[in-house]
């Protein structure tokens, strides 16, 4: 089959090159669109219980949270009367902003408690926005308002944060970021493509694949985004995983182009070869990532789906453009690829160079290299037995950031969480007040909680008050509202038990409990629930794809339990930097939070899962190769290993390097999957492939290439052939 596609790209390499360049121009033109419509947020479990919650907030109770906070700070006190007049001015003027709804204050609430700093210098104003205002529009809004009143007027200071303030200031952030890694990887990729291609020719083919990759994915995510929500953190991972691929599968099918031409094939021979070989291997190698990538749908939260979304687009046209663009080039081509050579070396086969050498060395001591390997992988996994999972929020931007200087401020100067109660929300229908009552004075029992609000009760732990009142807000034809303010914010694990024992008391029948708090807890649950699901599907895929490829049960299990160590040792090295905040010099500066990001986690073990895969496919195809035609295990090994490892180390510096330049990122989540995807990838293209790999398929000898008879029947009948 590959090597007719082989054949028919030759013959309509022109049509075949006409068709993808204006291919390239509708998707950019239209993929462009894509920016406008991508969101910041996602991390959030639509179909738990606090989401729930948060919709009946907004249906029954009219309830939202503030779009701005604006922090008026006084050298002095909130209460002065000039302070007084100065605030009261700034809310005017921040009420006259278009799309701006209503201000509430310190100062136009009758001088509320819960709205001054603890040192009495300083009010909130709470701003909210329309609500039927798009978040392109919600986003200018914000940074307006943070534009104009984040600063110094007179004697009194304004601090401007919020919600949809960081909201803007994170994919401002992400945006600047993405600009400015770009212009790194770009000349250094450029640099390093012509020292590992050793020609200006071929140098530049990678980018054949990397801009349908690329662009083609942009169409998509435009595509997916009308009708669904897609993260703006997806920007990242189509750029850095199509470059990534682009060279990957560029490097492997020109140099079996050359391999083709220097054995003496015409043109369309060789690249009818090298589409029947490396194109064979890149089209399952593909598939393999694709389906390692899809794991991330199974995950509730949107930020996870659209990596899912991007990863997948990317791969899929990544494998087109290799197929059918890259050959039509060769095809045109020629043997004028080798022209404008900078490292003749490059261009002249051996098959018994460094890498042959350190796979037969290797082999003579298989168990030694395995123990001392597994031995220094563990070292490296240690640090994540104390790993503290959490999630971003305003602290993921620089410490001098604007908006995480508000934030600061918020969360040192002022007492509670007023903004961001727990709500337990209890239904009407078979429920008294007195019952009610009793729920909310349980609640405000529960270590942690300063004060509660219920539709009959005011408790306020702090001053040791219980007041009978009538709060009609609290109340709507459904459900009564219970709002328990806590001490700590939302994401701090006191919160985190707080939501847990409210949820463990004895509830009315139909009783839901949400807020801030509790939306974090379902959160973190909808990841923890579906990982073993995830876990099981990239062990299914790999093996499924492996065994196809292999005829073997043994390589794939080996490829799995390979790819969860060195994830393990990943994970210690991310823990290590960044929730103890070691090693600055390398990452920049960033704010420890104790904890690391969960979906960003996952996104960097999934991510490396799916290009470990790429490069045990890509070793193994040369191994299998030279195993059918007759080779001894060793010698198959050690050929498959020098033909291949030059290439998977080439492309995986390559790749590294492109991940690595997210480290420059303001935002410590890109920061994070920039040094991990590296390191992971860097740790499985030389440790695991140039040692673990060949010693273990030492020590299994013949049975790396064994199944059980039905098994083998199936392979017979299934297994990928040329």
């Amino acid at each position: 089959m590959f090597d007719r596609l082989g054949h028919f790209v030759v013959r309509r390499r022109k049509s075949i090159l006409a068709v993808y360049l204006v291919s390239l121009v509708i998707a950019g033109g239209i993929g462009a669109g894509v920016f406008g419509n991508l969101k910041t947020q996602g991390y959030d479990n639509p179909h738990s219980e606090s989401a729930r919650v948060d919709t009946l907030l907004k249906s029954d109770f009219n309830s939202e949270e503030a779009s701005a906070v604006l922090i008026i700070d006084s050298p002095t006190s909130a209460d002065d009367s000039s302070t007084e007049t100065a605030a009261n001015d700034i809310t005017t003027q921040v009420a006259k902003i278009a799309n701006v709804e209503k201000v509430i204050s310190y100062w136009n609430t009758g001088k509320l408690a819960s709205l001054k700093s603890t040192d009495g210098k300083a009010g909130l104003a709470l701003v909210y926005f329309n609500k039927d205002i798009s978040p392109e529009v919600a986003s200018s809004t914000a940074a307006q308002v943070q534009a104009d009143f984040d600063s110094q007027q007179g004697d009194v200071k304004t601090y401007v944060g919020g919600l949809q303030v960081i909201y803007h200031s994170i994919n401002s952030q992400i945006k600047t970021d993405l600009a400015k890694a770009e212009s790194i990887a770009i000349p250094l990729n450029i640099i390093l493509l012509l020292i590992i291609f050793g020609t200006a020719i071929s140098a530049g083919l990678p980018m054949v694949v990397a801009l349908g990759s690329i662009l083609g994915s942009f169409f998509v995510l435009f595509a997916i985004s009308q009708v669904t929500d897609v993260s703006v953190f997806a920007l990242n991972l189509v750029t850095g995983l199509g470059l990534g691929l682009g060279i990957d599968y560029a490097l492997l099918i020109v140099n079996r182009f050359r391999e083709e031409l220097h054995a003496g094939q015409d043109v369309e021979a060789s690249v009818a070869k090298t589409v029947a070989s490396a194109g064979r291997t890149v089209f399952f190698s593909g598939i393999a990532v694709t389906l390692v990538l899809a794991a991330m749908m199974v995950f509730p939260q949107y930020f996870l789906k659209s990596f899912a979304y991007a990863g997948m687009s990317v791969v899929i046209f990544a494998i087109l453009a290799s197929l059918f663009a890259l050959p039509a080039v060769l095809a045109m081509l020629g043997s004028r690829v080798d022209k404008f050579a900078i490292r003749k070396a490059v261009l002249v086969t051996n098959n018994d160079g460094a890498w042959a050498w350190l796979a037969r060395n290797v082999m003579k001591r298989p168990i030694l290299v395995i123990a001392g390997t597994f031995l220094a992988l563990t070292a490296l996994a240690l640090p994540a037995l104390s790993v503290k999972f959490g999630q971003v929020d305003d602290r993921v931007l620089p410490a001098n950031n604007k908006a995480a200087i508000a934030s600061a401020t918020l969360r040192d100067r002022f007492d509670g969480q007023q903004t961001t109660p727990i709500e337990t929300l209890i239904p009407v229908a078979g429920n008294s007040i007195s019952n009610v009552n009793r729920v909310a004075t349980e609640i405000s029992q529960v270590s942690g909680v300063v004060s509660v609000l219920s539709p009959n009760l005011v408790i306020d732990n702090k001053l040791r008050t219980t007041t009978q009142t009538t709060t009609p807000s609290q109340t709507s034809d459904h459900f009564y509202r219970i709002s328990a303010v806590t001490q700590d914010g939302p994401r701090e694990q006191s919160s985190v038990e707080i939501v847990k024992r409210i949820r463990g008391l004895d509830l009315p029948s139909g009783t839901l409990v949400g807020g801030a708090s509790a939306i974090y807890v379902d959160s973190q649950a909808g990841i923890a629930d579906n990982l073993p699901t995830v876990i099981g599907w990239l062990a299914l895929a790999t093996f499924i794809v492996l065994f196809l490829y292999t005829g073997s049960i043994l390589l794939p299990l080996k490829a799995v339990i390979l790819n969860l160590t060195s994830l393990m040792a990943t994970l210690g090295v991310v823990t290590w930097v960044f929730q103890y905040g070691h090693m600055m010099w390398l990452t920049g500066d960033f704010t420890v939070t104790g904890v690391l990001d969960t979906s960003t986690i996952v996104l960097i073990a999934v991510v490396a899962f799916g290009l470990s895969m790429d490069y045990e496919v890509f070793m193994l195809s040369r191994i299998k190769e030279e195993h059918d035609r007759g080779a001894s295990t060793t010698d198959a090994v050690s050929f498959g290993l020098q033909r291949s490892g030059r290439i998977v180390t080439a492309a995986a510096v390559l790749i590294a390097m492109v991940f690595a330049t997210f480290m420059t990122s303001g935002v410590t989540s890109i920061k994070m999957l920039g040094l991990g995807t590296a390191f992971a990838i860097m740790l499985d293209a030389t440790v695991v492939r140039g040692l673990l790999v060949p010693a273990l398929m030492r020590i299994a000898g013949k049975w790396n290439w064994w199944a059980p008879a039905p098994l083998r029947k199936i392979h017979a009948r299934f297994g990928i052939t040329d």
